[in-house]
């Protein structure tokens, strides 16, 4: 297993994973996010992939200084297996790269499944519900 950062010839597989990996409604509100983030920087798309594929995504940007991880999707199969921290430490050198050293985890309810991997890895665990209106779950500090 790999991760590496998003190519233009992944854009079928990574629709593709998040259709299976992430309920309806939030596979429509990532997909316009995932086709949003590639107008802007793609290198802030990191891809996880072994010999059969593609098994993770996250999609991550950076606003005004503050990287902002938006969403991690785990092919089902694979999950609890390491490839969502892979991803969050990969996507955390990039920010560390381009001299970002605040993190937020997007704050909504599908983050929530989310929450205890961002926690074991050292993010400030907040209640989501507390935190909708700000859209800000956790922060994490790179310094």
């Amino acid at each position: 297993m790999r991760v590496r950062s998003f190519q233009l010839s992944d854009a079928t597989h990574v629709t593709e994973l998040l259709q299976v990996s992430l309920s309806e409604e939030c596979y429509e509100d990532t997909r316009r996010a995932f086709a949003r983030q590639l107008s802007f920087d793609s290198e802030l798309i990191m891809v996880m992939e072994e010999e059969a594929g593609i098994i993770g995504v996250l999609i991550g940007t950076i606003d005004q200084n503050l990287g902002c991880i938006y969403r991690v999707a785990v092919h089902p199969e694979h999950r609890r297996r390491g490839v969502g921290k892979a991803l969050v430490q990969a996507m955390e050198q990039r920010f560390q790269q381009r001299n970002v050293n605040n993190i937020v985890v997007a704050g909504d309810e599908h983050n929530k499944a989310a929450m205890p991997l961002y926690e074991a890895m050292g993010y400030a665990g907040r209640m989501l519900e507390a935190f909708q209106k700000l859209s800000i779950a956790a922060v994490h500090s790179l310094s």
